[in-house]
């Protein structure tokens, strides 16, 4: 799994690249935080449009992003889902606490 990040003001982006699983999640969290903690936005978008494989663990770090991101006073936006994972985040409880995109 690898993550690029890119930040511009109060926006902050990381575009999520490979397979999330128990393994790579840590290690992404890790990365994300690090520059949270930093650059400190206010709103942050998670791009899964080149994820190829996802399991609970994803769902846990889009969860401790948000967590972050309420402690910042700032928003989360999940991007370029597929149709199937969209389904899967929104029954995970996602939808509330996220704007959710599917892939376009």
């Amino acid at each position: 799994m690898n993550v690029t990040i890119e930040s511009s003001g109060s926006l902050m982006i990381a575009y999520l690249i490979g397979e999330i699983d128990h393994h790579s999640s840590s290690l992404l969290r890790e990365k994300i935080d690090n520059v949270l903690a930093f650059k400190k936005p206010k709103h942050l978008i998670l791009d899964f449009k080149n994820v190829s494989f996802m399991d609970s663990s994803g769902i846990g770090l889009v969860m401790g992003r948000y967590r972050i991101m309420q402690g910042l006073k700032g928003t989360l936006e999940i991007r370029n889902v597929t149709k199937q994972t969209k389904k899967l985040m929104e029954l995970a409880g996602l939808g509330n606490i996220a704007i959710i995109k599917e892939l376009q």
